[in-house]
């Protein structure tokens, strides 16, 4: 029997669907809580080895902690992080750009840097490098694929070192969920849909192009704003044709439900998801101020996670710390192993060199 329930869009089946889309409000929450937690293990960390190092010259005390300390160190804010993370998106699309990959991987890319930052800190982990490894993961994941030599080899100042050593943190930090829909295939599948309609004239591809290339202008602006973990890419993409051709907009969206109103007004829901992601456009979807983003950068220096700064102190005792852990675990569970062996007891073989004579003599005597 066929069940009376309708059925649910694809969209609401992934992973984007279901993890990684929230509301205003617990977004705000989730970088806020971030951000304090960072700030605390950070100064924590400072002053553990301010007092064990305080016998020493200042001189001393700062190489090993590298960078600073907490008396004088200004803590990035949650918003400052934020603004850093949106400027290394914009870089995405210069380095896109450069090696002229397609769309989907800048869109990929940018939605994998926002993502990781809504697990990690900027304190602990700097855009710049995860920015360059989401974008080397997104050639995988989409397909267009480049070697790591070929990539690393036209970005100035970068190793391949600089990639992989990320590589697996950021993919566990997307919980390996590497599908992404995005707004920008919503939009095309829109334009195409606004051509199929009875009263569309013919060449309205050509004659109107230019409402499309606008509309995809605002879609690729949203990428710089919260756009996609609040709101669908179907919203994203109405939204973005509703800045380029308010008309048009409302013609197709009628062409989808015989009973919204012939006034050619919206319904009041879709209506506040197309001003909300608008709002957000208009306020966030550009390049964020330069000088603003060198200040947020040069404090970042100063106030970044000693433990993740290879070469100090800090780094080589988390290091020994870590390592030392999972020698112990490698110890317990190969006597774990050697306790319990689910094959049972290896069978005792006879040792090399006796040979039991008795048994010839007694065959010779017969």
């Amino acid at each position: 029997m066929p069940s009376d329930s309708p059925l649910k869009p694809l969209y609401e089946a992934s992973t984007q669907f279901r993890n990684w889309r929230f509301s205003h409000a617990r977004l705000n929450q989730i970088r806020s809580t971030l951000n304090d937690a960072a700030v605390s293990v950070i100064r924590t960390t400072f002053e553990a080895y301010e007092v064990e190092f305080s016998c020493f010259p200042a001189r001393v005390v700062a190489q090993c902690l590298q960078p600073g300390s907490s008396a004088n160190v200004t803590f990035l804010t949650a918003d400052e992080e934020l603004l850093l993370v949106t400027f290394y998106a914009t870089m995405i699309t210069q380095i896109c750009g450069r090696f002229r990959f397609p769309e989907e991987v800048e869109a990929t890319a940018v939605s994998y840097l926002k993502r990781f930052y809504l697990k990690n800190t900027v304190m602990d982990w700097h855009p710049r490098n995860v920015m360059l490894t989401a974008l080397f993961l997104a050639t995988k994941t989409t397909n267009n694929p480049i070697s790591l030599e070929a990539y690393t080899s036209h970005i100035p100042k970068t190793s391949a070192s600089d990639v992989l050593d990320l590589e697996f943190l950021v993919a566990q930090s997307l919980r390996f969920e590497f599908a992404v829909w995005h707004a920008h295939r919503a939009l095309w599948g829109i334009w195409l849909d606004i051509q199929s309609l009875p009263d569309t004239p013919p060449d309205f591809a050509t004659t109107q192009s230019n409402i499309y290339d606008i509309a995809l202008t605002h879609v690729r602006a949203s990428r710089l704003t919260d756009a996609e973990l609040i709101y669908t890419p179907s919203q994203i993409a109405l939204a973005a044709l509703h800045l380029a051709a308010p008309d048009i907009a409302k013609k197709w969206l009628q062409s989808k439900d015989d009973t919204l109103p012939r006034s050619g007004s919206e319904p009041p829901g879709i209506l506040a998801s197309v001003e909300g992601i608008q709002e957000l456009i208009a306020k966030s979807g550009h390049v964020p101020d330069v000088e603003a983003v060198r200040e947020v950068d040069r404090r970042l220096k100063l106030c970044k996670n000693p433990e993740k700064v290879v070469g100090s102190k800090a780094y080589l005792a988390k290091k020994a710390e870590e390592d030392k852990k999972a020698e112990d675990k490698r110890s317990r569970k190969a006597n774990d192993t050697a306790v319990v062996d689910p094959f049972g007891d290896a069978l005792e073989r006879p040792k090399p060199g006796l040979v039991d004579y008795d048994d010839d003599d007694d065959d010779d005597d017969d």
